[in-house]
């Protein structure tokens, strides 16, 4: 009566569709509870997952092969695709500050880390697909695995070599994962003792060094007290006294109540009060030329002048920029600020807008109705999945990914495969807000399930498949030799990067511990890092190396299959 019960469960080399999919959701869900599982203030989070295939895929549950790499390079893909979009703006903007910095330790990380690699498979004789195998699990860098099992499926094709000519990198990355894991945990605690972070100062340092007061915008009230400015317009104050990105969002006139948004050509009387919108910095700087600063209450008032947030859906709104759609003299609506991603810039007139902008303006309620019409704030819309933005720039993905760069003396060309080409399309995408009808904006709870669902089927494909033979792979390897060697990839890089980074660059110890964690690519890491440190300030420079750096570890992976796999 259950034999179709039995069917479902029974492990077989040739499984049914129905099996493999079941076998599929299981290691994720199971993997998912798993993840959640404490062992102090550590988990596995979603890595479980992988553990979890392995053990199914050691009972003998399988699937299909073309099935298993289709899930795997689509959750790869997913995954990928979702951190450039997620980390795009402040990857860009990075660079104006401590970016290149960041980023040539991570990047320096990535390669000593090959160098390694390479001589361990030179001078113990480890074959180099295993041994990419062993530096992708040691420094827990997914991508770099998928680009290195699509490498050594593309030999096999080009020269005609039997399926089981390589071994599957994937067992080595499974053997030395836990060691990627607490490997950059073990170091965090250590530098900190050792170098002996006080992580007060650290904090009072660092907001002393970025000043995070003057990088925020802000908005003050001023009372106008200079001779110097009265009876002069508002332009020609900007002008006299070289006054840049400022934005004054109300004026009102002494003795009255009336509260308006002025235009550049608005004239500035004596003790008239001004709501201005900048950094800081350049706050105090036209304080300094105007007067002082005001505690009048009535030029907050709401009654003749409103604040409302409008987010940008119209695409005839996209791409344009705050001078070509004058909402000011169209509407007398001032845009003071812009919030994209999370960042909030100043809406300076030559500010072109991105479909999902969050944009927050000024004006009478009747005239910001208007508005509206123009950038239609059509917050249904930006919840609704939009498939034709998503999925055009996964196949523009895909073709870079798929681009063949011909190197001399290489077997086959050089790709940047499914990994690095939807990460770079993400990146360009969310840099310059969209490519024709593609555009980069996706809500945060999209994004994060796009990345989870994508890893976890990643993780899931690889286990499941890795998991077949693990026992006597791991025996007939001398597994815990693996794993010997995958602590000199774990732990050599990362002692170097925290000793170059404190004595040589002076970097914040909070920084660093999100520069390590972003080096190996880590959320474990990063995650138990806020936690220890209790704070978000290394969620900044993770972010900062994440994509070059996982770019670098795709390239890396392919050159050393693509160099020494004949």
């Amino acid at each position: 009566m259950f034999e179709w019960f039995k069917i479902l469960f029974t492990p077989t080399d040739e499984p049914e569709m129905t099996q493999a999919l079941i076998v599929l959701f299981l290691a994720i869900s199971v993997g998912f509870f798993v993840g959640r599982i404490k062992i102090g203030s550590v988990s596995l989070g979603v890595s479980a997952v992988m553990f979890v295939g392995l053990f199914l895929g050691h009972l003998g549950y399988s699937m299909d092969v073309e099935l298993i790499q289709f899930v795997r390079e689509f959750g790869l893909i997913l995954f990928v695709y979702g951190i450039g979009i997620q980390v795009g703006p402040s990857f860009f903007s990075s660079f104006k500050k401590e970016g290149i910095i960041f980023n040539a330790l991570g990047v320096g990380t990535v390669f000593l880390g090959g160098i390694i690699t390479y001589l361990i498979h030179l001078l113990v004789n480890v074959k180099i697909e295993n041994a990419v195998g062993l530096m992708s699990g040691s420094v827990t860098n997914t991508p770099g695995l998928g680009a290195a099992k699509s490498t050594l499926v593309e030999i096999q094709k080009q020269l005609n070599l039997p399926a089981d000519h390589f071994s599957d990198p994937a067992i080595a990355y499974a053997i030395t994962y836990p060691v990627g894991v607490f490997g950059i945990i073990l170091i965090i605690i250590l530098a900190k003792n050792f170098l002996k972070i006080d992580l007060s100062k650290e904090v009072i340092l660092l907001n002393k060094k970025n000043k995070d007061s003057e990088n925020k915008i802000v908005r003050q009230k001023c009372r106008v007290t200079k001779a110097a400015v009265v009876g002069k317009t508002i332009k020609q104050v900007f002008k006299e006294f070289h006054i840049e990105n400022i934005i004054i969002s109300r004026q009102k006139h002494s003795g009255t109540r009336v509260v308006y948004s002025p235009s550049i050509d608005s004239i500035i009387q004596e003790k008239d009060v001004l709501m201005v919108v900048a950094k800081q910095k350049d706050i105090n700087q036209f304080i300094d030329v105007v007067g002082k600063i005001s505690t009048d209450l009535f030029i907050e008032s709401e009654d003749d002048v409103t604040t409302k947030i409008l987010s940008v859906t119209k695409k005839t709104a996209t791409h344009k920029t705050l001078a070509q759609l004058d909402l000011y003299n169209q509407f007398d609506v001032r845009v003071t600020r812009v919030i994209r991603s999370g960042l909030e810039i100043l809406a300076q007139p030559t500010l072109e807008l991105f479909y999902g902008d969050t944009l927050m303006v000024v004006g009478d309620r009747r005239s910001i109705h208007e508005a509206e019409k123009i950038i239609e704030n059509s917050s249904k819309i930006l919840l609704e999945p939009d498939f034709l933005s998503l999925f055009g720039g996964l196949i523009f993905g895909v073709i870079i990914g798929s681009i063949p760069i011909m190197i001399p003396s290489l077997p086959v060309p050089l790709k940047l495969g499914l990994a690095a080409g939807p990460l770079l399309a993400a990146l360009f995408i969310s840099r310059y807000g969209g490519v024709g009808v593609i555009h980069s904006y996706i809500n945060n709870g999209a994004i994060h399930f796009m990345k989870d669902f994508g890893i976890c089927l990643f993780f899931a494909a690889v286990g499941i498949k890795a998991g077949h033979g693990f026992y006597d792979n791991f025996i007939e390897n001398n597994g815990m030799i693996w794993i010997y060697y995958g602590c000199y990839i774990t732990f050599i890089p990362l002692t170097i990067l925290v000793l170059i980074s404190r004595f040589m660059f002076k970097l914040n110890f909070y920084q660093m511990v999100g520069i390590m964690s972003g080096s190996y690519t880590d959320p474990a890491a990063l995650a138990f890092s806020t936690k220890y440190l209790d704070s978000d300030i290394p969620n900044q420079s993770y972010a900062t190396v994440y994509p070059l750096v996982t770019i670098s570890r795709i390239l890396v992976a392919q050159l050393l299959i693509l160099l020494f796999a004949g």
